[in-house]
C-alpha cells in the first residue's frame, strides 16, 4: 500500500487460498491488458477468458504469456470446455489446454445438461494434471436448483478435485446465487454455507452490491469473480472499507459509535 493507514482488514497475500479476486476477460487487446496488469495486476488472482472469448481473441498466447508473468493464473471460461464437450471433444480440449500450456481449467455444465457422475469423473481426471474450478448452477433462469442439490453438488466435486467450487451468478448477475432483480437469495446461500466451507467457493459477484452484500458476510477475504478489469480497485476499496458501502465494516466499534452519533448529531441540526 502507499501509506499507513489504522483498522484496515488484512488481506492475505499472492498466491492465495482464499481472498481470491478473479478478473474477467471478455476481450482486452494486447495493449489494454499490459495497462490492465500495471493497474491492478497486483489484486488480481485469475483472468478468465470469458465464455468462448478465447477462440476469436487476438494475441490470445501473447495475453497468456503476459498474465502468468504478473502473477495471475489464465483459463478459458466454462462454456468453452461445454462447446468441447457438447461436440464430443473433450479429449481435443486437453491438448487445447496443453497447447497454451494452461495449468488452471474450469468444468462446467451451465448451458448443457450433464450427468453429474460424469461431470465428477471429469473433474478427477482433470485434476491429475491441473487445478481445476468447477461452476455448479444453471445459467438458464428458469431451471431451480434446489438448495439440498446445490450442497451435494458443491461437496462432490470439491471431493472430486475441484479446488474452488464457483457458483453461478453469470456476468449480469441475475441468476444462480441471485434473484433476477440482482438481490443475494439469501435462503440458498445460507443452506449452502451450512454444509460448504466458505473459503471452497467463488461468489461470481459482477454488481457493486452484490459484492457488498459478500463482504459483509464473509469479511474482506472471500472469494469473488466476474469482476470487470475497471472494477478491480473499487473491489478492493470495498474490501478495506475504504468505500461508503463498507467503511465501518472494519472500525472499532466504538469509534464508528462516535462517528454514527456525529452524524446523526449534524441530521438533527439540519433538520432544525
Amino acid at each position: 500500500m502507499n501509506f499507513e493507514l489504522p483498522y484496515i482488514p488484512e488481506r492475505t497475500n499472492k498466491p492465495r487460498q482464499k481472498g481470491l479476486t478473479m478478473m474477467m476477460d471478455k476481450g482486452l487487446s494486447f495493449r489494454e491488458t499490459e495497462d490492465f496488469i500495471s493497474a491492478s495486476g497486483h489484486l488480481t488472482d485469475v483472468a478468465k477468458f470469458g465464455f468462448g472469448t478465447a477462440f476469436v481473441t487476438n494475441d490470445l498466447q501473447k495475453k497468456i504469456d503476459l498474465y502468468k508473468e504478473a502473477g495471475i493464473k489464465p483459463y478459458f471460461g466454462g462454456t468453452l470446455f461445454e462447446a468441447f464437450y457438447a461436440r464430443g471433444l473433450v479429449d481435443d480440449y486437453l491438448r487445447l489446454l496443453d497447447k497454451y500450456n494452461l495449468e488452471l481449467a474450469e468444468i462446467s455444465d451451465g448451458s448443457i445438461i450433464m450427468n453429474h457422475s460424469e461431470k465428477c469423473e471429469l473433474i478427477h481426471r482433470f485434476s491429475k494434471e491441473r487445478t481445476i474450478m468447477s461452476e455448479v448452477g444453471s445459467k438458464d433462469s428458469g431451471i431451480i436448483v434446489s438448495p439440498s442439490k446445490w450442497v451435494k453438488m458443491m461437496s462432490t466435486e470439491l471431493e472430486a478435485g475441484s479446488w474452488k467450487v464457483i457458483a453461478e451468478g453469470r456476468e449480469a448477475g441475475n441468476v444462480g446465487v441471485f434473484r433476477p432483480n440482482g438481490t443475494a437469495h439469501t435462503y440458498l446461500i445460507n443452506k449452502i454455507i451450512s454444509k460448504v466451507d466458505p473459503g471452497d467457493i467463488l461468489w461470481e459477484a459482477p454488481q457493486k452490491n452484490q459484492q457488498v452484500w459478500f463482504i459483509k458476510l464473509f469479511g474482506a477475504n472471500v472469494n469473488l469473480g466476474n469482476i470487470g478489469p475497471n472494477e478491480m480497485i473499487p473491489l478492493e476499496c470495498l474490501r478495506l472499507g475504504l468505500r461508503g458501502d463498507t467503511f465501518f465494516e472494519f472500525l472499532p466499534s466504538d469509534y464508528s459509535d462516535r462517528l454514527k452519533q456525529v452524524n446523526d448529531e449534524i441530521e438533527e441540526e439540519e433538520e432544525a
